[in-house]
């Protein structure tokens, strides 16, 4: 089976040849761990363990190794402890831990390694002296910058934008021992408050960019297959990582195939605490949100376009994945369907393997309808497994909406028949402000859920 890849770093699909078709090496970058991980973090991870999957299923098991880290050095995580009182191993801990317990709900399985950055100080130093030693990078006030004019050339050729453009475009760390406004750092001065280790420059720890690349190479190689991660990374965390890393290995690429995710929405709008659609994968599990419901919707939607995240597709999948459970109970899984892996194969194209999957469910009739098929190709793609809530929680969570709003439309219509139209008028008004649109007939109705839809306002209507 061909695997073709939308490859950022040349702007076209190409067809995916592994460097060694026995051993397929990726690394994707993974969480800061200071809190729980929003609905946007899960895209890429859910992305990626689709491809994952798809390259063992062609290249055999054993063949590929799967790298995502843990950003677990950070301003971020240094703030969080300040303002809490907590240590800092005490918070990385947790929320490392609620990463994988969160993201295994999705249905993502853990990759071969998820090194902590942490862990590899010693090879970011070791790696930091070679680029100084090359003349690539410069010590600066107890800082080390990487010196984007030494590999001028090359920087900017994943993003695609030049030196020039970028400092008049980005938002750039304005200091006094900066020799250019691009340069980033590599390694920075700790006070005693600051986490810190030794190094040739004095006490202190890496720059964000420099861990994917100490951690890649020590796990993957200098070069390898696949990079990956959301588009939101692109610049300038990868664009730096590409940097360092070739001026460091003297290599002409890190990676052979750069790979990224667009972001997501919620009804239509960027997610934002300032517009109260933030909320975490966290939050919807504890809702009653089965993570295959999650996973669903997630990839109901090609990864290199925007993901909106709607209730109403959360109803969708729901009802789709409680109908494709209840028609495989029993079945024992055959082989993936070949469709399914063909559409994937296409870029990772798993709107069209969703369809696929409806297809298998119809058929003609039901003697037609390939079962087997169906079950194995819903595991495949993580969206079935034995422990499923989807009959559970979830299912009670949807039945106490049917309960809710069939009441209300009983009252309604008791109502009207009583001749009480004002009241029952207030009952319609009532069920549009909670996002429900009904279509009434003489002697029946439909609903749908709308994108305001609010289970909540559901209650107290009657």
């Amino acid at each position: 089976m061909t695997i073709k890849l939308y490859n950022t770093r040349v702007r076209e699909k190409v067809e995916f040849q592994p460097i060694k078709a026995d051993d397929v090496r990726m690394y994707v970058c993974g969480p800061t761990v200071y809190d729980r991980a929003h609905l946007g973090n899960a895209r890429p991870v859910i992305v990626f363990d689709v491809l994952n999957r798809l390259l063992r299923h062609v290249y055999g098991a054993d063949a590929v190794t799967y790298v995502r880290n843990f950003t677990d050095v950070d301003d971020k995580i240094n703030a969080r402890a300040a303002e809490s009182g907590r240590s800092i191993g005490e918070i990385t801990a947790e929320t490392t831990q609620w990463y994988l317990e969160d993201m295994a709900a999705v249905g993502a399985l853990e990759p071969d390694h998820m090194p902590r950055a942490t862990a590899y100080i010693p090879q970011m130093v070791e790696m930091i002296e070679g680029l100084i030693a090359k003349g690539h990078a410069y010590v600066a006030e107890g800082h080390v910058l990487f010196a984007v004019d030494s590999w001028k050339e090359g920087y900017g050729a994943l993003s695609g934008r030049t030196v020039d453009d970028m400092i008049a475009g980005a938002r750039v760390e304005v200091a006094p021992y900066k020799r250019n406004p691009m340069d980033f750092v590599l390694w920075k001065p700790s006070d005693e408050g600051t986490p810190g280790w030794d190094s040739p420059w004095g006490r202190g720890r890496p720059g964000w960019h420099i861990e994917c690349s100490a951690m890649s190479k020590a796990l993957l190689g200098e070069t390898f297959d696949i990079h990956g991660g959301g588009n939101d990374l692109m610049f300038p965390h990868h664009e730096n990582e590409i940097a360092q890393s070739c001026c460091a290995n003297d290599t002409d690429r890190m990676a052979n195939v750069w790979m990224h995710n667009e972001m997501l929405q919620v009804e239509g709008k960027k997610m934002s605490k300032s517009l109260g659609n933030f909320f975490t994968v966290r939050d919807l599990l504890d809702q009653g949100v089965p993570g295959e419901v999650i996973r669903f919707v997630m990839l109901s939607t090609h990864y290199r376009k925007p993901m909106d995240w709607t209730e109403k597709k959360r109803v969708e999948a729901e009802k789709t994945l409680r109908k494709w459970r209840e028609m495989t109970k029993g079945v024992t899984a055959g082989e993936v369907d070949r469709r399914v892996v063909a559409a994937l194969s296409d870029d990772l194209n798993t709107s069209k393997a969703i369809t696929e999957l409806h297809y298998l469910a119809q058929g003609l009739d039901w003697e037609q309808r390939d079962m087997a098929a169906l079950k194995a190709s819903l595991v495949f793609l993580g969206l079935l497994s034995d422990d499923t809530n989807l009959e559970g929680q979830s299912n009670q969570r949807h039945d106490r909406v049917d309960i809710l709003i069939e009441a209300a439309m009983a009252a309604r219509w008791a109502l009207r028949a009583a001749k009480q139209f004002e009241q029952a008028d207030e009952i319609r008004e009532s069920l549009k402000a909670a996002g429900v649109a009904v279509r009434e007939a003489k002697d029946s109705y439909e609903y749908d859920l709308t994108a305001d839809f609010d289970p909540s306002k559901l209650e107290g209507i009657v």
